[in-house]
């Protein structure tokens, strides 16, 4: 198997996850260089990680021995990087959310299509031992009619994500987009319909709580979604209704029930998994035997779609469409 040189674009805690994985669970891998604008730290992450460190991503991006791109910084910095990327050639592994609007997803769009190159979103929930169990059982409940989502989590640190000019939005945008893309996975429909409230509990400029009610499939489904970056803990509800009877679950908690009538059985939900070394598990084996993207740049901008429609909505006060993205 041909080791692939890996670029990392984003060496903040999260890109150092990506970092940590791919120099300690990937031998048919090897990160090569990384990227970020703080030159002191730069210094040291590139002597940790033992790679060669760039302060300007174009750089990277367009190194010989770079043969695949990670990026893990704010969605606002993407089109720039889908850019050169574009123009270099090279295969990109995309942190969510694709893009900090439709609007800027559609422009990056047509430049990974133009030049055909192989994009990944990383929806790191559809890697989740809960979700997958709920997959693997969800035929046995019948026609989906119904689903909740909901995510709650401890406040993030101050910076960069309370600042709508880097982070694109809040929470809707930055966690929802998991909920908004499992609620189309496990339905199988797309969004069509939603409408949104949202406030802010421990943010200055951005939202930390919000609630959405989704219309799926023309009515096909509904769906109600919500997340809270604003309480001392964490817990990641799944539930699905079908004509047959329900699954229930939490992909934070890694538990999953099957109910019918008021008969509980528990699902076989594998130990809690590194998702994000699942997720460049995918990405690489998709490089290396050739094959589409298991998450596509379009997947992981339906997902904006909705958060874009919920903005509107929390603004306007009322339901509002989700503009439909070309899967071609």
């Amino acid at each position: 198997m041909q080791t692939l040189g890996i670029g990392l674009i984003g060496v903040g805690k999260h890109g150092e996850r990506y970092a940590r994985h791919i120099v300690d669970d990937f031998p048919q891998l090897r990160l090569v260089a990384i990227a970020r604008r703080n030159p002191e730290q730069l210094a040291q992450q590139s002597a940790q990680f033992n790679c060669r460190g760039h302060t300007d991503f174009r750089e990277l991006i367009e190194a010989p021995d770079v043969d695949a791109v990670i990026v893990v910084v704010p969605p606002t910095s993407h089109p720039q990087i889908i850019a050169s990327a574009a123009n270099a050639r090279k295969p990109v592994l995309l942190e969510k959310p694709a893009a900090a609007s439709v609007e800027a997803g559609r422009a990056m769009l047509q430049q990974t299509r133009r030049a055909e190159i192989a994009v990944m979103v990383a929806q790191t929930l559809r890697f989740n031992g809960v979700v997958k169990s709920m997959l693997g059982v969800r035929q046995r409940i019948g026609r989906i009619h119904s689903l909740r989502i909901g995510q709650r989590f401890e406040p993030s640190r101050p910076g960069w994500i309370d600042d709508p000019a880097i982070a694109g939005g809040g929470m809707t945008l930055h966690t929802g987009v998991h909920c908004f893309d499992l609620v189309r996975l496990l339905s199988g429909l797309d969004v069509d319909r939603v409408a949104c409230e949202m406030s802010r509990v421990g943010t200055a400029r951005s939202e930390d709580n919000f609630a959405a009610t989704l219309r799926l499939g023309g009515g096909a489904a509904l769906a109600t979604v919500a997340g809270s970056r604003a309480t001392a803990s964490r817990s990641g509800a799944i539930e699905l209704a079908g004509s047959n009877g329900q699954l229930i679950g939490d992909h934070v908690l890694n538990f999953g029930s099957e109910v019918h009538g008021t008969a509980v059985s528990q699902l076989q939900v594998p130990p809690p998994a590194a998702t994000v070394r699942e997720v460049i598990a995918a990405f690489s084996t998709a490089l290396q035997a050739r094959q589409p993207m298991p998450i596509p740049f379009e997947e992981g901008l339906r997902a904006v779609a909705v958060a874009d429609a919920c903005y509107r909505s929390a603004a306007s006060g009322r339901m509002e469409n989700v503009e439909a993205i070309d899967g071609r």
